[in-house]
């Protein structure tokens, strides 16, 4: 399947300063992906060039295949929440949310038709040399223009061909004779109506199908009555023309839809109730979900998220991070999420795209980005971790603090230099002597749901995460499994 969204060699530089060197990257829909790393590392300057609010200096960004590195941002299929949210304070909710909608529904889409239609026109009167058939196409390219401003211009069009098709019957002999036929017909028909009639008035009210035989013939009148109808083309034409104009959108039509949809995106993001709501009544996750309903309101088939979540407090911020992702599951798009905290990163995403230095450093699920990361960079990054400089000397084996050990991993060059990683939950305090190291605990910090040891050893520190206490001073011994060490190359 074709990924959603290509970026391919992207680059960017601002005043000689290269903030994104060679970006490639790979988004499909339907997936909450989340651009980490700490500040200045291109992430949001990566978000911005999807967006269209800032041009790449080199590379392609693709939408569905297709290079919309000249599409405005206005006419891109995304929509972003920014960290301020930009809510309209003299505003009620209702009216924030609905802003979007009007914005696009009466202005980009009629500007965009007028646009294609007056390129249409500009060759065809450029190519014209009779200077009165070009005064007429300008007189019918204004005429269109201002119908196209019409919000029922699509269905006036419609009717405009059903009367031309009426016109055309005066004209058309064999529709003359048709008429003839079809007036005989319709008297068999009325007649055939006549008899369904008669013989529901003398069905019994006390027969055991009476409502079952009385249901069956009105509907087999109204069939009847239908075919007479259409045995007049002109009147079938006509009836066509009526249908059409109970179509027409009115003011009043409009604001109803509207009410509906905006209504329906303030139940999705839980805001149902708070419609007439001051702006500056709400809460800071409420404001957030306003900021978003209004995003999604507009169908995008992407939401930018930059650091949305920044200006929370820790319980909140925690809290809309499981709402975010459910959001994202009900709502059925793609969402491109901007942060340097990793614990929102591994909570909410699909894929975890991990930037330093305006580089791509791994790529991967939160399970692969935290048990198997690919450098130095994304193991410290990504959680709290033990990093030793150790020796390859074949596969599943590594020699590392003058011990050698068996791992998992395989592949690298004998006697490669490499670095080896082992988060702090995966190392056991044992008593002395029954470990692979001895040690002596050096600190002991109470974290909540467990105490974080460092264990000094002959040779570092080893932070670990245990829920076992261990007093300051204390011998101790350390151990780990094969699987706990994962061997990372050297950048």
């Amino acid at each position: 399947m074709e990924p959603l969204i290509q970026l391919k060699g992207v680059t960017k530089e601002f005043g000689g300063n290269v903030v994104l060197r060679g970006i490639d990257l790979e988004i499909n829909s339907n997936e909450f992906v989340t651009l980490l790393g700490p500040s200045g590392c291109g992430k949001t300057t990566t978000l911005r060039i999807i967006g269209g609010f800032v041009d790449p200096s080199d590379g392609e960004v693709l939408f569905n295949g297709e290079d919309i590195n000249d599409v405005p941002a206005h006419k891109r299929p995304t929509n972003t929440v920014f960290q301020r949210y930009s809510l309209f304070p003299h505003l009620d909710v209702f009216e924030n949310v609905a802003f979007g909608l009007r914005v696009k529904s009466s202005e980009f889409q009629e500007q965009h038709k007028i646009d294609l239609l007056l390129e249409e026109y500009k060759e065809l009167i450029r190519e014209e040399k009779d200077p009165a058939k070009k005064r007429q196409l300008r007189r019918e390219v204004t005429r269109k223009a201002q119908l196209i401003k019409d919000p029922n211009f699509e269905l006036k069009q419609q009717i405009e061909e059903l009367k031309g098709k009426i016109k055309d019957l005066k004209n058309n002999p064999k529709y003359i004779e048709s008429k003839k036929a079809n007036v005989a017909k319709a008297n068999e028909l009325r007649d055939k109506i006549e008899e369904i009639q008669l013989e529901l008035r003398t069905v019994s009210a006390k027969d055991s199908n009476y409502h079952t035989i009385k249901k069956e013939k009105r509907q087999e009148i109204k069939e009847l009555q239908e075919e007479i109808k259409n045995l007049d083309i002109k009147r079938h034409y006509q009836n066509e023309i009526k249908a059409l104009r109970r179509q027409f959108e009115t003011r009043k039509t409009r604001e109803r839809d509207l009410e509906t949809k905006v209504l329906q995106y303030l139940k999705l993001v839980g805001l149902q109730g708070y419609e007439y709501r001051s702006i500056d009544k709400l809460s800071g996750g409420q404001q957030q979900r306003v900021a978003i309903a209004r995003a999604l309101i507009n169908q995008p088939k992407v939401l930018l998220l930059d650091e949305p979540l920044a200006a929370l407090d820790l319980k909140l911020r925690q809290e809309m991070q499981y709402e975010l992702k459910e959001l994202q599951r009900n709502a059925g798009i793609t969402f491109i999420f901007v942060t340097h905290d990793q614990e929102e990163a591994l909570t909410m995403s699909d894929k975890i795209v991990v930037m330093n230095n305006g580089e791509i450093q791994q790529i991967g699920t939160p399970e692969d980005i935290y048990n198997e990361p690919i450098n130095r960079f994304v193991a410290s990054f990504i959680g709290e971790s033990n990093i030793v400089e150790a020796v390859m000397l074949d596969d599943y084996k590594v020699e590392f603090d003058g011990v050698i050990h068996e791992c998992v991993d395989k592949g690298f060059s004998k006697n490669e230099n490499v670095e080896i990683v082992i988060r702090p939950e995966d190392i056991d305090i044992l008593p002395k002597g029954e470990g692979k190291f001895n040690g002596v605990v050096d600190s002991v910090a109470f974290k909540g749901v467990h105490y974080e040891i460092d264990v000094l050893t002959k040779y570092r520190a080893y932070t670990i995460h245990t829920t076992d206490y261990h007093p300051e001073g204390q011998e101790v011994s350390i151990t780990f499994r094969p699987d706990d060490i994962h061997v990372m190359e050297i950048w």
